[in-house]
């Protein structure tokens, strides 16, 4: 890993559960990629029984330290179940960062299988006018951070000037604009975002990318982004999945395992401590569904990985083209 030093025999110190934020993917809507939903959610996966696990969530996120808070619009019923749970807790709202993003539209009705879409992709300026105003509607005022979701190369977010001009004006209200991105050239569409200007200054100052010991590509645009001042978030830290304890018993996840049996600590959680040892990850996104995975998950806050662990770690990397075909092998549950 780039940024695994070669001295020292601690390289990471306890990130603090504030470097940690808490995703809504896996709860807004009934159907996601993530390995064993199965097992993880309500019966039935009702509006009513996601809504009340969103908002459990969210108590224990806030009560362990977590302020940044993530979600967007296409997860299903995540932005108002957020927006609910932001109206009654006004001192919770007046301390937490609320990052969601526009751009995938959410297409499934409420399906978790069965469907052959669930959510459809467009970076217009049609469309961002229609769910800016969505997410208004539902977040009001705690809207901090808006992210053009899953940029790529090809994405019209880069080189739409019309776009440009409506984020601009947004920015100029106060709000943080970024992106996600997402596939094997995330690296180059993060530093094509870079050179996007209007008037002579930057246009983003935002990104959330996908980082984990699995697929660290990204790395050096990363650290590139928050030399800059960007604000780095990471999402899929643990592969949708793939590192986390239940899923973590293939051969090749050895490494992973030895080194949360050192720690004490789960799997996910030596996950999601490496993603928080690199020195430009400003916050790193659990994806929970369940208040355990959680409690799991924000674990990684108290770990400091030695050099040596991170070492150990670093050979799980794959080609970021094979991960990125595994990930879009896997299917909707």
């Amino acid at each position: 890993m780039a940024t695994t030093p070669t001295t020292g025999s601690t390289v990471s110190s306890a990130a603090g559960v504030t470097r940690f934020g808490l995703g809504t993917a896996a709860v807004g809507r009934p159907g996601y990629i993530n390995l064993g939903r199965e097992a993880d959610l309500p019966t039935g996966r009702s509006v009513a029984g996601l809504r009340q696990r969103t908002h459990e969530l969210l108590d224990q996120a806030f009560a362990a330290g977590v302020r940044y808070l993530d979600t967007a619009r296409s997860y299903g019923l995540a932005e108002e179940f957020l927006g609910e749970w932001l109206a009654g807790h006004p001192q919770a709202a007046r301390e937490v960062t609320v990052g969601s993003k526009w751009g995938y539209t959410y297409t499934a009705d409420w399906q978790a299988s069965g469907v052959s879409v669930h959510e459809v992709k467009d970076h217009s300026v049609e469309v961002f006018d229609r769910q800016i105003a969505e997410s208004r509607t539902l977040l009001g005022k705690r809207l901090d951070v808006y992210l053009v979701h899953s940029v790529t190369p090809d994405s019209p977010a880069l080189t739409d000037a019309a776009l440009h001009g409506r984020l601009a004006a947004l920015a100029a209200e106060g709000i943080r604009i970024g992106l996600s991105t997402s596939g094997p050239a995330q690296a180059a569409t993060l530093r094509a975002a870079g050179g996007v200007t209007v008037d002579g200054q930057p246009l983003f100052s935002a990104v959330q990318s996908t980082w984990n010991v699995l697929e660290p590509s990204a790395g050096p645009a990363l650290a590139e982004a928050h030399a800059a001042g960007w604000l780095v978030v990471i999402k899929e830290g643990m592969a949708n999945g793939r590192l986390a304890g239940r899923h973590a018993t293939t051969p090749w996840t050895a490494p992973l395992r030895a080194v949360a049996a050192e720690t004490g600590a789960g799997p996910d959680a030596v996950a999601l401590a490496v993603a928080a040892a690199q020195p430009w990850a400003d916050v790193v996104l659990s994806g929970a569904a369940t208040s355990e995975q959680l409690a799991s998950n924000l674990a990684a806050a108290e770990l400091r990985l030695t050099a040596g662990q991170l070492a150990a770690l670093a050979p799980l990397a794959e080609p970021a083209e094979e991960y990125w075909r595994t990930r879009s092998a896997l299917p909707w549950a």
